[in-house]
């Protein structure tokens, strides 16, 4: 199971006890209502921010160079929108033999309400990953940051592969005179030994 699978399925479970208790406690104290919805909230968001929090920590003691960490916010990201969706859906049907509970339309549960789930979610799991992160490099002496690449990086070295080129284009034309030499010495000794030759004759 995928990782922001697992934490939407938990969330969106959670939301929607939350909601029955919210639906159960209005009706013994109604005065309460907002008081109820308030702290249910919170606490909500604490079980989010906690569940952050420890990914944070997790992923930074696993990768203490942060271009190597997990990319949690398209995790809690997604793992909010599938419990936002879910736990309105689940509450709207809920909603249809419990008349307790207090559910919208099915489109507002799927959009305003799933929505507000979402953000809820993936706005305290950042704060949680955010901090547990720091808390762990605080403490993580200074390193080096090393990128991908980083021992092939004499291959694609731009400048050392002009320096190569350069190499063997001196190569090819020093090799080219030595064969020009090559074949031109004979012919000048030949020519060297004729002018010896007609000298002697006319001695």
């Amino acid at each position: 199971m995928s990782k922001w699978l697992l934490r939407g399925l938990v969330f969106a479970a959670l939301m929607v006890i939350v909601r029955l208790l919210q639906g159960a406690l209005i009706n013994t104290w109604e005065t309460k209502a907002g008081l109820i919805s308030v702290v249910l909230v919170v606490l909500y968001a604490i079980a989010v921010f906690v569940w952050g929090h420890i990914d944070g920590r997790a992923d930074a003691r696993a990768n203490p160079d942060p271009d190597r960490r997990s990319d949690l916010a398209m995790t809690w990201l997604l793992a909010g929108l599938f419990a936002g969706v879910v736990s309105g859906a689940v509450a709207w049907f809920i909603g249809v033999f419990y008349k307790n509970l207090y559910v919208e339309g099915l489109l507002n549960e799927l959009t305003t309400f799933a929505a507000f789930t979402a953000l809820l979610v993936f706005l305290f799991a950042i704060i949680g990953v955010a901090l547990g992160r720091w808390l762990v490099d605080r403490k993580t002496p200074n390193t080096p940051r090393r990128r991908d690449g980083d021992d092939d990086r004499a291959d694609t070295d731009v400048f050392a592969a002009v320096r190569d080129d350069r190499d063997v284009q001196d190569y090819d034309r020093h090799h080219e005179d030595a064969e020009t030499e090559k074949h031109t010495s004979p012919v000048a000794v030949a020519e060297h030994d004729d002018d010896t030759e007609k000298t002697r004759r006319e001695n």
